[in-house]
């Protein structure tokens, strides 16, 4: 048989199983790689601990620091050291606060062509761009995977992303990735993989690539890829890891699911307007428009080709006097690369602020936009209020066009800035400095884990009721992101790995008043729209609501990795059988669902006791995720 990449990878990871299921049907993937980051590693080695195993068995494990290293207080700092110390003990790599974003690094220094990995980041996918079958997931599935417990999904379908053409001046890969989303939307990736294929692909360099699977995660996509290729190599060699250096790609008969065609040649600068990452338009159309803050850096576009870029642009200019740039590098060996070759300087003496190497602004830790503020941002997400100014309107774009912005202070096409083209050529050598990532202890028995006052012990849910009832605590409408349920910043973040402290700002964008309503009705239920739970993989929009009492969530469709928190925390995900049923249903009703029958494929029966109707609900339940919610979640299910 013929296979496309993506179908190749995961054929070869199955478990108990010779052949690839269709489309939406269950499958079990061993992971060979896992990562965390500081805002949701906490919960995960909290989980693996429960598992009571002395060593994770996963090929590679790495916990990053890279989102909450704003140490205004002793939660932050007293978390790096838990994570340090438990790194040690359990046989886990741990790459230190100022050494980079995740993604980034571990693109540069650990991902490897053809091998699986789990993040409990939602963006892990950004390791597709070195030939990985890389996923975001909870912390609890990632957890399991360093236990050695095989990852559960659907088998995704997979979509054949052709690219055709050349990028012209002053267009980029963040630029196709937005015209990806401008054709598909926020829900048009949900239960596929965007395979990357054609001509256009050889002309990317492995950072480029890596923009794109980064930000297909906006799609709601299960991950994104490219194939391994001499690029791929001439990437890994310039790491000292050409060793590592498969290639994979597509059978020249590969058969899709879906196919789409992006010409490259006929790409302009693109920008994403507020608050979706697929309300996209051309800059041309919004050009003129006041621009108070420019923020580059993040998971998507802080290379060292994109920073290149940067100072290549501000050579020689000053950021407007009336906009604030700020710039997060996306690792400690960018830094020292741009530091070495002097473009360093440029950026530095145009009047960018240096911000640290991590997540910073994309999360709203620090760096946040004034009052009805316009922040132009290379980011990958421009949710309401994520920037930590509610009022503030962010858009993404480009470093080339975040770049024109900053010198004019004004939306601005950089093609209509004057300046030459030119291109960005890779080192043939990178400067390799892992001094920052400590390997685990050699002595794992004489590591003493540290734990502070902030990290408390993991909420308990009680197997599910044979009838659940409870009034509807809240209704939402379409694309709710786990940033409304769970917000970050600098307020939030540092309470992690404390959940009845963070469960007080459960729907705090939203609905302030919905934790004391939720824990004074003793629980209850929750109704949304479309495309429920986008966004960041943070099982805490799992977890938080858990603990204070959510029994069951009902929408029209959920989004892939909270859809898996849901059931890993043992709350139940249904959807309206009839769409038009989510009119029937008001907040404050009373409602009531027999749960003793279900099982895979059969419908379940909602009685609204207050308008007295019943409402028929479905679900995507299979055998093994109604046997985690019945046992009260994931970790109760493992443990037996």
């Amino acid at each position: 048989m013929s296979y496309n990449l993506a179908q190749k990878i995961l054929l070869h990871h199955l478990v108990d199983a010779n052949e690839l299921p269709l489309p939406g049907a269950p499958i079990a993937i061993k992971i060979d790689q896992t990562l965390t980051q500081d805002a949701t590693g906490t919960m995960a080695y909290l989980q693996f601990e429960a598992l009571g195993m002395l060593k994770v068995k996963t090929e590679l494990s790495v916990s990053y620091i890279d989102h909450n290293m704003l140490q205004s207080g002793f939660e932050n700092p007293d978390d790096h050291l838990f994570l340090q110390t438990f790194a040690s003990k359990y046989g886990v790599y741990f790459s230190k606060p100022g050494n980079g974003i995740c993604h980034q690094v571990h693109l540069e220094r650990f991902g490897i062509p053809g091998k699986t990995l789990l993040g409990s980041d939602s963006h892990t996918p950004t390791g597709g761009g070195i030939g990985m079958i890389a996923m975001g997931a909870g912390g609890l599935d990632v957890a399991l995977a360093m236990g050695g417990i095989a990852f559960h999904l659907p088998m995704p379908k997979v979509v054949k992303v052709e690219l055709v053409g050349e990028l012209q001046p002053f267009v980029s890969a963040k630029d196709i990735i937005l015209e990806v989303l401008r054709q598909l939307t926020v829900k048009g990736g949900v239960g596929k993989i965007m395979e990357y294929t054609g001509p256009g692909v050889e002309i990317l360099t492995v950072p480029e690539r890596a923009t794109i699977t980064n930000m297909g995660a906006e799609l709601g996509a299960t991950t994104s890829v490219f194939p391994s290729d001499d690029m791929t190599r001439q990437f890994l060699r310039a790491q000292n890891r050409e060793y590592n250096w498969v290639p994979i790609a597509p059978d020249p008969d590969a058969v899709y699911d879906e196919e789409i065609t992006i010409n490259l040649s006929e790409l302009e600068p693109l920008i994403a307007q507020p608050h979706m990452p697929d309300r996209v338009v051309k800059v041309r159309e919004i050009a003129g428009m006041k621009v108070h803050q420019v923020a580059m850096g993040s998971c998507t576009n802080s290379s060292y080709v994109d920073l290149m870029k940067v100072a290549g642009m501000l050579e020689g200019r000053t950021v407007h006097p009336e906009v604030s740039a700020g710039l997060g590098p996306g690792s400690r060996q960018i830094i020292e690369e741009l530091m070495d070759n002097g473009a360093w300087y440029d950026i530095v003496q145009a009047g960018v602020r240096i911000l640290e190497s991590g997540c910073g602004p994309c999360i709203g830790m620090g760096f946040s936009p004034p009052s009805e503020g316009i922040s132009i941002r290379t980011h990958n997400r421009n949710f309401l209020g994520r920037s930590g100014t509610k009022s503030a309107k962010v858009y993404l774009a480009s470093p080339e066009t975040a770049v024109a912005c900053a010198l004019t202070g004004e939306i601005t096409d950089p093609r209509d800035l004057g300046i030459e083209p030119f291109k960005v050529a890779m080192p043939d050598t990178f400067i390799i400095d892992d001094s920052l990532i400590i390997a685990p202890s050699p002595e794992p028995e004489r590591v003493e884990i540290i734990r502070g006052p902030n990290i408390q012990p993991l909420p308990i849910k009680a197997p599910l009721e044979g009838k659940i009832s409870g009034e509807v605590l809240l209704k939402l409408e379409d694309n709710i992101t786990t940033d409304h349920i769970m917000p970050a910043g600098a307020k939030i973040l540092p309470l992690r790995s404390n959940i009845p402290k963070i469960a007080e700002h459960v729907f705090e964008v939203v609905d302030p008043e919905f934790p004391r309503r939720a824990q004074e009705k003793g629980g209850g239920f929750i109704v949304g729209g479309m495309n429920y739970g986008q966004g960041s993989s943070r099982e805490h929009a799992a977890l938080a609501p858990m603990y204070l009492g959510v029994k069951a969530v009902i929408v029209k469709s959920f989004a892939r990795i909270h859809l898996a928190n849901l059931i890993n925390f043992g709350i139940l995900p249904l959807t309206f059988k009839d769409e038009a049923d989510y009119d029937k249903i008001e907040q404050g009703d009373m409602l009531s669902i027999d749960t003793s029958g279900i099982a895979p494929g059969a419908e379940l029966t909602l009685i609204n006791e207050t308008k007295g109707i019943k409402i028929p609900l479905a679900h995507s339940l299979d055998e093994r995720s109604i046997a985690i919610i019945r046992a009260g979640g994931a970790l109760a299910y493992a443990r037996g």
